[in-house]
């Protein structure tokens, strides 16, 4: 089992900076990459999946799938978006089929990566967005490749 490294860091300093850097860190991803977005409500998770799905050459709208789980957008390879947020401590994440996503072909978002405890998934790009002020974001990224 390959250790997690720090891979880069870096500051956006507006919500567009976040999105180009997104669409940028796009360019790295495989099919079958699984990728974690961790940051608390606001800190831009969603912001930076809308520029990593249209990196990918998704074209359409990118939302927060909240509360239906998973969005699928069809592109070459296809975007699985995720979001655990309103998942309790023991919910059953094999009833959303989290394996047919996390294991497949496409690629895997995961907004809220922290309710996946207890899931032994293979996550290879583990993204941490904390916000430091209205506009700045520090990014971090650890790789598992």
């Amino acid at each position: 089992m390959t250790m997690p490294k720090i891979f880069m860091e870096l500051i956006t300093h507006s919500e567009q900076e976040t999105f180009d850097w997104g669409v940028s860190f796009a360019q790295l991803l495989v099919p079958g990459d699984v990728v974690s977005l961790k940051g608390n409500l606001g800190a831009g998770k969603t912001v930076l999946s809308r520029g990593i799905a249209l990196g990918i050459g998704f074209t359409g709208g990118v939302h927060s799938p909240s509360y239906s789980l998973v969005h699928e957008y069809p592109c070459i390879p296809p975007i699985y978006h995720m979001d655990l947020y309103r998942l309790g401590p023991h919910a059953d994440l094999h009833e959303i089929g989290i394996e047919h996503y996390s294991f497949g072909t496409g690629i895997t978002l995961i907004e809220w990566p922290e309710r996946l405890s207890g899931l032994d998934l293979a996550i290879h790009y583990q993204v941490e967005i904390i916000r430091l002020t209205d506009s700045d974001r520090n990014i971090s990224v650890l790789c598992s490749k």
